[in-house]
C-alpha cells in the first residue's frame, strides 16, 4: 500500500487540544488542503500511535511522506537541555514528532516541517532553540499581531535569502530572496550536526533547514500552507514534497 488512487499517502501529525470539556486532537484544514492541492492524500496521525512501537512501525510502512505542521504549542525545553516549562506545551506531540523524525530519517522517507515542525527537526537532531526571540536585541520581531485579521497575520512580513546550491535553492530553481510570513516567537539557536541551513532572514536567523544525506527532508520557519496555491514559492515547496513522496513509494516497491 501507500499510493492510493495515484496519490501518495502523507502522514500529518496532530495536536492535542480541548473541545469544550473533551480532550481532542486537531489539525488545521490549511495543512490538509495544501497536501491535497499538491496531489497528495493526507492521513492525520493521532498521538496514540506512540503507545505501541508496533502501531507506529505498521503505520510507517503505509506512508510515503510525513508532514510536521505548525502549532500554537512549543517543544518542552528539557528536550534541548534547558530548564523551566512552556505555558503552551504538547508533550505527546513532542514524543510523536521525534519518533516520526527518527523513523523517517532512517528510512529516507520524505519529511516536510513547518514552523514547529522545523523546530522539532532541529531538536530531534541535537539542536537547540531561542525560547523568546523578541527579548534578544539582535533579532527583529518575528511574531504576528494576533489582533489583526488572519489574512493580515499571514501577510508577507520579511524576506529570506536561500543558501546557494542548497536543497531549497534546487526546489525553487533560484537563490533570489523572497518574502515570507512570520508567526513564531521561537527560533533556532543551535543547528544540529546532521542539519544544514537552507535560508536566512536579514537578522541572521535561520529560516529553513534540511537533513544532510537525505533525499528530501526540508523544514521552513514560515507558513507556506497558508493559501498555498496563491504563492509560487509555496506551490513549489509542496509540489517538491509530493514528488519526493511519489519517488519514495516507487523505490520501496519490491
Amino acid at each position: 500500500m501507500g499510493i492510493i488512487f495515484d496519490k501518495p499517502l502523507i502522514g500529518v501529525v496532530m495536536c492535542q487540544n480541548s473541545l469544550g470539556a473533551h480532550p481532542a486532537q486537531t489539525l488545521h484544514n490549511k495543512y490538509l488542503d495544501a497536501v491535497v492541492l499538491a496531489g497528495g492524500l493526507p492521513l492525520p496521525l493521532p498521538h496514540q500511535l506512540i503507545q505501541s512501537p508496533d502501531l507506529l512501525e505498521n503505520s510507517m510502512t503505509l506512508l510515503d511522506g510525513i508532514l510536521l505542521p505548525g502549532s500554537p504549542s512549543n517543544i518542552e525545553p528539557w528536550h534541548y537541555g534547558e530548564s523551566g516549562e512552556e505555558a503552551d506545551a504538547d508533550p505527546a506531540r513532542d514524543r510523536m514528532a521525534f519518533a516520526l523524525i527518527t523513523h523517517a530519517t532512517g528510512k529516507k522517507m520524505p519529511l516536510f516541517g513547518i514552523c514547529r515542525g522545523l523546530q522539532e527537526m532541529v531538536v530531534a537532531h541535537g539542536g537547540a532553540l531561542h525560547r523568546q526571540l523578541h527579548t534578544l536585541d539582535h533579532y527583529h520581531e518575528h511574531r504576528e499581531n494576533k489582533t489583526l485579521p488572519l489574512a493580515e497575520q499571514y501577510a508577507a512580513a520579511h524576506a529570506v535569502q536561500p543558501v546557494h546550491d542548497g536543497l531549497l535553492h534546487t526546489v525553487l530553481g533560484s537563490d533570489a530572496p523572497f518574502a515570507v510570513n512570520s508567526l513564531h516567537a521561537q527560533g533556532i539557536r543551535v543547528l544540529g550536526p546532521h542539519l544544514q541551513a537552507e535560508a536566512y532572514a536579514a537578522d541572521g536567523l535561520i529560516e529553513a533547514v534540511s537533513v544532510r544525506h537525505h533525499p528530501f527532508a526540508l523544514a521552513v520557519q514560515w507558513h507556506p500552507e497558508w493559501q498555498s496555491q496563491a504563492n509560487p514559492v509555496s506551490q513549489r515547496l509542496f509540489a517538491a514534497f509530493i514528488h519526493a513522496a511519489r519517488c519514495y513509494h516507487e523505490e520501496k516497491q519490491p
